[in-house]
């Protein structure tokens, strides 16, 4: 069966009486090189990164067209989909896949620690998936945060302009909040645009494959995570004003005066706007905060 043929699609979601949910951020692939290339990317990099049975977990997988890549591939296929209506679909499109299982489960409501126990044991695990263009943010952070240690990867399809600010450096004009705080994690990396003309419905934006490479042991000391991405938030939340400025109103446990000589301590010049820290600068201004508490 063709998943990628726009003929096979509509006849699919005619057969179960459904359709793409503008509210589920779907847009379905039709070209079947983009989920090739996809899956290829997201298994050789956990090739060799890991070395026990290959375990991915993909989010919202439509009719299957990534994921019967995956199935493939990978020892091990979890797919978790929000829409009720795709689960018998899903049944037909993956019957001939038995390293398959899909669960119908919203994933921002997961409690993701049991859901991996029991699905992937103490297998690390590779995350791969079209991801709804809505909810980019929320899921990628709910992987990092609280799935730390458990994941390997993360090959995604986001937006093109979520891409362009995850992989942005302290140099450049696309470099944010979201930017420091997933690259605390791990290295991003621009894998390949796909052009809208590659989804059933086209969205109205260019979409990139990126690749999330998460650190097994951290390069990073911090005392507080919660400090960390405190202090990351602030310094972008008046992203106009300095560092200085725009860290005084959130972090409310020191005076301005006292932030600023603390600011200097740590090296930077007191003018400096939080888009020009680096991660590792925001690890140190954190700490040093931390032991104000």
């Amino acid at each position: 069966m063709n998943l990628c043929s726009i003929k096979t699609v509509k006849s699919l979601l005619a057969r179960y009486s459904t359709d793409t949910k503008k509210g589920f951020g779907q847009n379905f692939l039709i070209n079947p090189a983009v989920p090739f290339d996809i899956a290829e990317q997201s298994y050789l990099y956990h090739q060799g990164v890991c070395s026990d049975k290959a375990c991915v977990l993909e989010i919202g997988p439509g009719v299957g067209a990534l994921t019967s890549e995956l199935c493939q591939r990978y020892d091990k296929v979890v797919a978790v989909e929000i829409d009720k209506s795709l689960i018998p679909l899903l049944g037909e499109t993956m019957a001939d896949y038995d390293n398959f299982t899909l669960v119908n489960e919203d994933f921002l409501k997961l409690q993701l620690d049991s859901f991996l126990d029991e699905h992937f044991g103490d297998s690390r695990v590779s995350v791969c998936a079209n991801l709804p263009y809505y909810i980019t943010t929320p899921i990628i952070m709910k992987i990092l945060e609280e799935g730390k240690g458990r994941f390997a990867s993360i090959t995604v399809m986001v937006q093109k302009e979520v891409a362009s600010r995850l992989c942005a450096t302290s140099k450049d004009s696309d470099y944010g909040a979201i930017t420091a705080s997933v690259n605390y994690f791990g290295k991003v990396k621009r894998l390949f645009d796909v052009a809208p003309s590659n989804f059933l419905p086209a969205p109205s934006v260019t979409s990139t494959v990126i690749r999330i490479e998460l650190y097994e042991k951290s390069p990073y000391s911090v005392k507080s995570e919660k400090m960390l991405f405190d202090v990351i938030a602030g310094a972008f939340a008046q992203r106009r004003k300095t560092l200085l400025n725009s860290l005084s109103s959130s972090i409310s446990f020191v005076s301005k005066a006292r932030l600023g000589e603390i600011i200097e301590a740590c090296g930077f010049d007191i003018s400096i706007r939080g888009e020009r820290l680096s991660v590792e600068d925001f690890c140190t201004l954190a700490n040093a905060l931390y032991e104000e508490k």
